[in-house]
């Protein structure tokens, strides 16, 4: 704006008029305090508008994520609840969502799992359709059902994280499209696996590939066990970190290749310069607060920047409070303890996916055969940056 610029004689609203029509300075600052989808229509207004929207939702590149637990006074789940109220007020624009909620409440029309008690239950395709409203069209929605889950409450990266081995609980994590990070879903059963489809995921041949977040299903059908080997061996050899376990169920994406009952895989490849990870394995004979707190110490040798970085806990449902002589959230405090400033999300599963393994910009790796990718009564505890 011309420093000369008189405005003698001219109201204070017409002064807010020419500042807002004209100064992309004053605009763009006021709209880094615009929740995204109202960010959004406000970009319609004009062009200088919808030029500086576009320029704070280029920066707005920290993730986000909401979380509840039950019991839900409302229709649907109290994760669905949450989401519907607290995605207006989110300031970003999400490219990648990874919804997690408990199968106990949650009675999807594939799931097998067995309710422990007479609760109302939650059908997947009303929360797929749910989950597609709230977000915008293009955004990639993961979600999945566990017997257990593990979670940050909302709003605070240092909020003590809280395992929930019954009862209602879930949570979403909000990926924006981030310089340098590129995260692919993907979903494979026995008719779509094949080399020029991990290709296409960027599980092989991808010199970028930093770290994969698998989720097994219906892992106990004949013939799953061979399956996930087929995606699990050429991982076991790249320098990527594979963490995750056997789900109860997926609910989104929608499986249209595969029938009801069919075994599968789904997850999330991170590919980029800027992603790091590490995970240590604690093995079955970690079975109190001092021996899990050396183990999940030990991620601290990985030096990860704690600013953009995730912790991720998959355990085995045996493992929990029935393993620490009844005492509850012992390994979700202790990584609190561990990483004060960093947010926990994970669940309890049938099986575990995952080892001790750190990668970054000058890592040397030696190869992991697959077998000793894959446990039972163990946590995967992980961390993944993502610059």
């Amino acid at each position: 704006m011309d420093g000369n610029t008189d405005f003698s004689g001219v109201s204070d609203e017409c002064t807010a008029e020419y500042i807002l029509s004209n100064v992309a300075e004053v605009v763009e600052r006021i709209l880094t305090f615009v929740p995204t989808k109202s960010l959004l229509q406000i970009a319609c207004v004009c062009r200088l508008w919808m030029n500086c929207a576009r320029r704070v939702l280029r920066v707005q590149q920290k993730l986000t994520w909401v979380s509840a637990s039950g019991p839900s006074n409302y229709d649907g789940h109290a994760l669905c609840h949450s989401l519907a109220e607290e995605v207006e007020n989110v300031y970003l624009l999400p490219k990648t969502v990874l919804v997690m909620v408990d199968s106990e409440t949650f009675s999807g029309q594939d799931s097998s799992y067995k309710q422990k008690k007479a609760r109302k239950s939650h059908h997947s395709s009303d929360s797929v359709e749910e989950l597609n409203r709230l977000f915008p069209n293009g955004c990639d929605i993961m979600a999945i059902a566990t017997p257990g889950v593990v979670l940050t409450p909302s709003g605070s990266h240092s909020g003590p994280p809280k395992e929930f081995q019954e009862g209602e609980a879930g949570y979403a994590i909000m990926f924006p499209r981030m310089e340098g990070v590129d995260i692919r879903p993907f979903h494979f059963c026995k008719r779509t696996i094949s080399e020029s489809h991990l290709e296409e995921a960027g599980l092989v041949n991808n010199p970028d590939l930093r770290v994969v977040l698998l989720f097994g299903y219906e892992a106990y059908k004949p013939g799953a066990a061979h399956f996930l080997n087929q995606v699990l061996e050429p991982l076991a050899r790249s320098k990527a970190l594979i963490a995750g376990g056997h789900v109860e169920n997926v609910f989104s994406p929608e499986r249209e290749c595969c029938g009801r009952g069919s075994y599968g895989v789904v997850g999330l490849a991170l590919s980029g310069p800027r992603i790091q990870g590490a995970s240590v394995l604690l093995e079955q004979d970690v079975s109190n607060p001092k021996a899990a707190e050396a183990t999940i110490r030990r991620l601290k040798a990985a030096n990860l920047p704690e600013r953009n970085t995730l912790g991720f806990m998959f355990a085995c449902v045996g493992r929990g409070h029935n393993y620490y002589n009844n005492q509850r959230n012992v390994e979700a405090d202790t990584f609190r303890k561990v990483f004060p400033n960093i947010p926990l999300f994970g669940f309890f599963g049938n099986g575990e996916i995952g080892c001790d393994r750190i990668v970054k910009e000058d890592y040397t790796l030696c190869d992991t055969d697959t077998d000793s990718l894959q446990h039972g009564y163990t946590t995967v505890m992980t961390l993944v940056h993502l610059g």
